[in-house]
């Protein structure tokens, strides 16, 4: 069975579901009107209603439309295949070397369009920096020239080649660089 067969034969089973309900509902209004003010002509008449009143809330399908996959439907699972791949040619002598040899990117090749520039170095901004003097610590010096003494790390990282391993011990006469 196909994918149209199977959409075809789900929209069938709707309709012929659709057609029995209109059955019953005629079935038991004329039950109803064989008995009048029976509890069954209420209950008739009600379901009567509320049939009308589910179509004509349904939104009206379009005819020529197709029809949209449900979730039961295997028609949402159809995934299209990717192509396979084309190797491409060579585009010079260069490109046929030895397994194993360097590649240098040409401006014919697409390599060199692969990797980053490198970032511009900023304009000569001048870096701040700051000596360290006799009693500071690296959280002292980042509460008074950072603003936040929680950025001693940054500061730290920043002067670990300076500093050593140890942040604790910074000494006087030390120039750290300051994080912007």
């Amino acid at each position: 069975m196909g994918l149209f067969d199977f959409l075809k034969s789900d929209k069938k089973k709707e309709h012929e579901a659709a057609e029995k309900a209109k059955e019953q509902v005629q079935q038991q209004a004329s039950a109803a009107t064989a008995r009048p003010g029976s509890q069954a002509a209420d209950a008739a008449s009600a379901t009567r209603a509320a049939a009308e009143r589910m179509a004509a809330a349904a939104p009206p399908k379009p005819k020529h439309a197709p029809a949209a996959p449900t979730p039961a439907s295997a028609a949402h699972k159809a995934v299209p295949v990717p192509p396979n791949p084309v190797p491409m040619p060579p585009t010079s002598a260069s490109a046929r070397t030895a397994p194993g040899a360097p590649h240098t990117p040409t401006p014919a090749s697409a390599a060199h369009k692969a990797v980053p520039a490198a970032p511009k170095p900023a304009p000569t901004a001048k870096k701040r920096t700051y000596t360290v003097r006799s009693g500071d610590s690296l959280s002292d010096i980042a509460r008074r020239e950072l603003g936040n003494e929680a950025r001693w790390r940054e500061l730290y990282a920043m002067n670990k080649g300076v500093i050593g391993s140890n942040p604790d011990l910074v000494r006087p006469g030390m120039v750290l660089t300051l994080p912007g």
